[in-house]
């Protein structure tokens, strides 16, 4: 079994869920509309859906409701890129323009907000008040992790601890949230329920740190953004703060990234970086996440479930994009 097997036997319920989005991203408000077609034109990995609709079959029965939730997860997804944007004052995402460069930043910052709103009113088609309290937990969190990183922009003084939360809340919450929900309204039994919701906290975590790697040494072609476009904005991630523990590094880089920098010393600080063996740290870092998810995943009777999360976790462990 490989990833693609994994996607084409999903096909279906990932197209029903992609006509949701479209649906629901629709306004009678013509630049709204514009602006969530062309979101959803850029397309994406849809990892979070696929998370929810696997989790989903963890019972005996496949509820539709699955679908509902995993679109609504997916368009908060969509909403929290649409306002990361407009912070990062990105131009590009995936290789395209983004909302903002394409409708300006007050249409983006609505039409993130409308996004958020569909999502809400989507989740209250399902009739489950764990949904929904979890949902709205997790929006706040959600919202904290934003401020939070937003707050540490250029902020060399943040500890690990610092980054590990804000990670947290920023992915690794709403892929706890599509595995649990998911395998909650597929019937499953609280155990796997709890037990899938570690595993998508950890598959998220490692996600992230990944990324984080990734905005290093990816192709800007294939990331679709520039090569250390974080470092760039000022956003300390976890390859910058193991690198920072290197005493003949640490007092250049805080030199080398200000609100300020030159292009010519964001690419020294980036070089720096990938030169001091933080990403082979990083990495590993993200394969102890790993390893902890997998683990979760032996509490999860049904054994395709078990099978097709695993090969997902470790497709996602080994991309390059």
């Amino acid at each position: 079994m490989d990833f693609q097997q994994i996607y084409e036997e999903y096909r279906p319920r990932l197209e029903q869920v992609e006509q949701i989005l479209k649906e629901r991203a629709r306004s009678n408000q013509a630049e709204l509309t514009s602006a969530g077609e062309q979101l959803l034109e850029a397309g994406g990995k849809r990892i979070r859906p696929l998370f929810a609709l696997i989790c989903g079959t963890v019972g005996e029965n496949v509820s539709d409701d699955v679908a509902k939730i995993a679109a609504a997860l997916e368009m908060t997804h969509m909403a929290t890129l649409v306002h990361d944007d407009v912070i990062d004052q990105a131009a590009l995402r995936r290789g395209r323009p983004t909302v903002r460069s394409a409708f300006g930043n007050l249409a983006a910052m609505y039409t993130g907000d409308y996004l958020f709103a569909r999502a809400i009113q989507l989740l209250a088609e399902v009739d489950n008040q764990e949904v929904h309290r979890a949902m709205a937990n997790g929006i706040v969190k959600m919202c904290q992790g934003e401020i939070e990183q937003i707050q540490d922009f250029y902020n060399w003084s943040q500890g690990f601890k610092t980054y590990f939360r804000r990670i947290q809340r920023k992915t690794a919450l709403l892929i706890a949230l599509s595995c649990g929900l998911g395998a909650l309204v597929g019937g499953g039994r609280n155990e796997e329920v709890h037990a899938l919701r570690r595993f998508g906290y950890y598959t998220g975590m490692a996600f992230q740190v990944i990324d984080d790697v990734l905005d290093f040494t990816g192709s800007a072609e294939v990331v679709g953004k520039p090569v250390g476009g974080d470092l760039r904005q000022g956003n300390i991630t976890l390859p910058a703060l193991l690198a920072l523990r290197n005493p003949g590094l640490a007092k250049r880089l805080q030199e080398l990234v200000h609100p300020a920098m030159s292009a010519r010393e964001a690419t020294e600080a980036i070089d720096l970086i990938v030169g001091s063996g933080a990403l082979g740290e990083a990495k590993r870092v993200a394969d102890w996440y790993i390893a902890k998810a997998l683990l979760a995943l032996q509490a999860v009777s049904r054994v395709s479930v078990r099978q097709q999360l695993t090969t997902l976790t470790l497709f996602l462990a080994d991309r390059t994009f």
